[in-house]
C-alpha cells in the first residue's frame, strides 16, 4: 500500500492481524507490521505505544460508551443509560463489516496469554470509564459501580455471541437481551 493511503490505524491493525495469524504475536515485530501496512516504524508508533495495542483500538470503544452514557436521556436510570451507550456502539463501532475481523481478532487473544492479560485490563479501564461517566450523570457511586460491572458483564456475553460469524444479529441487541438476562438473573431469589 502506497503510505497516502487514509486509516493508518486500521491499516495497521489489520496488519498486525494478518501477521500474528501467519506467524504468531511473539514471532512478529513492529516493523513488520508497518512494513506490511505500507508504512513506517515511526508511523506505527505514533498510533500505538507498543505492538499490543494494535489489536485494541485506541481507546476508540471506551470513549464511544462513555459518550453514549452522557448523551442518554436525562430521565434514563443507570443500566437503561448503559444500554443506550451498548447500542451506540453496536451501531458505530460493532458493525457487520467488522464481525469477521472481530472474530479473528478474538482467536488471536485466545491463543496468547500476553494478549488475554491486556484484554483484561482493557476491559477493567471500561467498566472504570463507564462508572465515571455514571457518576457524572449523579448516579452514586455505589450504584454507578454495579451498573457499570453489570454492564461490562452484558457487554462480553454480547461480544461473544455477536463474534459467531454465524451469527447475524446486531451487537446492540445482543447487548439488550444480555443486559435484559443479566436484570433477571439479579431477580431470582
Amino acid at each position: 500500500m502506497a503510505r497516502w493511503q487514509p486509516d493508518a490505524p486500521g491499516r495497521l491493525a489489520a496488519a498486525a492481524l494478518d501477521l500474528f495469524e501467519e506467524h504468531g504475536y511473539e514471532n512478529t515485530t513492529v516493523i513488520e507490521i508497518a512494513e506490511r501496512a505500507g508504512l513506517t516504524k515511526s508511523t506505527f508508533f505514533r498510533y500505538f505505544p507498543d505492538k499490543r495495542e494494535v489489536l485494541f483500538g485506541g481507546g476508540t470503544v471506551t470513549g464511544l460508551l462513555v459518550e453514549g452514557i452522557a448523551s442518554a436521556p436525562p430521565a434514563a436510570g443507570p443500566l437503561d443509560a448503559v444500554a443506550d451507550a451498548l447500542d451506540a456502539l453496536g451501531r458505530t463501532f460493532f458493525t457487520a463489516d467488522r464481525r469477521e475481523f472481530s472474530a479473528r481478532r478474538q482467536a488471536v487473544l485466545n491463543a496468547n496469554t500476553e494478549l488475554r492479560e491486556r484484554e483484561a485490563l482493557k476491559r477493567l479501564d471500561l467498566a472504570a470509564s463507564m462508572i465515571e461517566a455514571l457518576t457524572r450523570r449523579g448516579v452514586p457511586t455505589l450504584t454507578a459501580r454495579v451498573a457499570a460491572k453489570l454492564g461490562t458483564l452484558a457487554w462480553e456475553i454480547a461480544y461473544d455471541q455477536w463474534i459467531d460469524t454465524d451469527n447475524s444479529e446486531g451487537f446492540g441487541p445482543l447487548a439488550r437481551q444480555a443486559l435484559a438476562e443479566v436484570r433477571a438473573a439479579g431477580a431470582v431469589r
